[in-house]
């Protein structure tokens, strides 16, 4: 009889748990939607554009395929030069020649006006009567002599391929030569490697700054009477909530040469004349680390506050020196704080954009920058989504090296 009761209790038992594990994932089900919709898609999209390639393969089909067996150290035969022929009068039809000309013209300059012009004067010739010239290799060679040098065909070929490796290697200031085989791009167009170094310089010197200058607040914060605490935080506070555009402006009005601190400066004879201050790297230094160090103060704040000051007097009551206690025993037990805040600021600072581009110089723009530029302006997508993907893998080998120095389960807000 016992067991017998016990039958319908187990299943209502386990009905009441399943019901609570539905309940549980129906409340999560927006978060995971919100994530996937506005993070994971986008981020998926971006590294398919990176590698996505597919504009000649559909509209160059047969001379993509022709130059696969093509020997790079001659021009073409006569036979992919009339498949060429044909196929490029068909895209003139369509008007999509312009996307095939500024696509080659990402691999190589002059590729553009090159099969433009090429395009419009073959407008008047039909690909059904013999050549004018008497072979389209020496009609082509008429129309511009670049048609009778290999490297030409080689960009077409290296860019037919509807999966390519070519926006990657252009991130890194790499391309493919003539043979097919990676090499250096020339040196006065080897711009991204330093560009990225220089995003990672700027960001480990704004946490460092941010470090600092964020240290001693959080540390003041957590040892003044309870009444000012929250004076002190809305101080702290108070700028992160102005518009990050506004705060920068504010940067640019007073470090230019007619700015508050050259004139300070200068009242103070530190300086004889105005020095320049503004769009150069300690203008982008000084910006980024007022808009960041809340980010560094806060966490670093939320551990102080819940060490104890016993530890400190205890090591002090034992011989300790003030150093020697602090650094010993204080300094470690906010590491976790100091790695939270590090983490934010680190991160955050990779991917800036809008303070380096108004109060920074031509040299002092970061990564991101150039990825604006190539989505805006160029419309070089593919490379814009390839810098994008590299800039992803650093922050995520940032993380993981953080992860692999500082666990994760160690970093504490509150």
């Amino acid at each position: 009889m016992k067991a017998s009761q016990d039958i319908p209790l187990k299943a209502k038992l386990r009905k009441a748990e399943s019901s609570n594990t539905t309940k549980s994932y129906a409340l999560i089900l927006p978060l995971g939607i919100f994530l996937l919709v506005f993070f994971l898609v986008p981020i998926a999209s971006m590294i398919y554009r990176s590698v996505d390639n597919p504009l000649l393969a559909k509209h160059l089909p047969r001379t993509s395929e022709a130059l696969k067996l093509w020997d790079s150290s001659k021009t073409p035969d006569e036979k992919t030069y009339a498949t060429f022929v044909a196929e490029l009068k068909a895209v003139g039809e369509k008007t999509s020649i312009g996307r095939i000309a500024a696509r080659l013209n990402y691999d190589k300059g002059g590729m553009r006006s090159l099969v433009v012009k090429t395009a419009r004067k073959l407008k008047r010739v039909s690909v059904n009567t013999l050549p004018p010239e008497g072979t389209w290799k020496k009609t082509l060679a008429k129309i511009d002599k670049r048609w009778d040098q290999p490297e030409y065909w080689a960009t077409i070929k290296n860019a037919g391929a509807p999966i390519t490796v070519g926006y990657y290697l252009a991130a890194v200031d790499k391309k493919l030569d003539i043979n097919g085989a990676v090499v250096k791009v020339p040196e006065h167009k080897r711009i991204y490697l330093a560009i990225f170094w220089r995003t990672v310089w700027v960001s480990a010197l704004v946490t460092s700054l941010c470090f600092l200058f964020g240290y001693p607040i959080a540390f003041l914060i957590a040892r003044v009477q309870k009444k000012c605490v929250n004076l002190l935080l809305i101080m702290v506070l108070l700028p992160f909530w102005t518009s990050l555009l506004v705060r920068t402006t504010a940067w640019i009005v007073m470090l230019q040469r007619e700015g508050v601190v050259n004139d300070l400066l200068i009242f103070l004879r530190l300086i004889d004349e105005p020095i320049q201050l503004i769009y150069s790297s300690f203008g982008v230094l000084v910006a980024m680390t007022h808009v960041l160090l809340p980010l560094m103060i806060l966490p670093v704040y939320s551990v102080m506050k819940n060490i104890s000051p016993d530890y400190v007097h205890a090591g002090l009551s034992l011989g300790a020196t003030p150093w020697t206690a602090f650094w010993k025993i204080y300094f470690p037990q906010t590491l976790p704080g100091v790695g939270a805040g590090a983490l934010f600021v680190f991160i955050l600072t990779l991917g800036y954009y809008i303070t380096p581009a108004l109060v920074g110089g031509p040299q002092d723009q970061m990564i991101s920058q150039f990825i604006v530029y190539h989505a805006n302006h160029s419309l070089n997508w593919g490379l814009a989504s390839a810098l994008g993907t590299l800039l992803l893998l650093g922050v995520l080998s940032g993380y993981g090296l953080h992860n692999k120095i500082a666990k994760i389960d160690t970093i504490k807000l509150n």
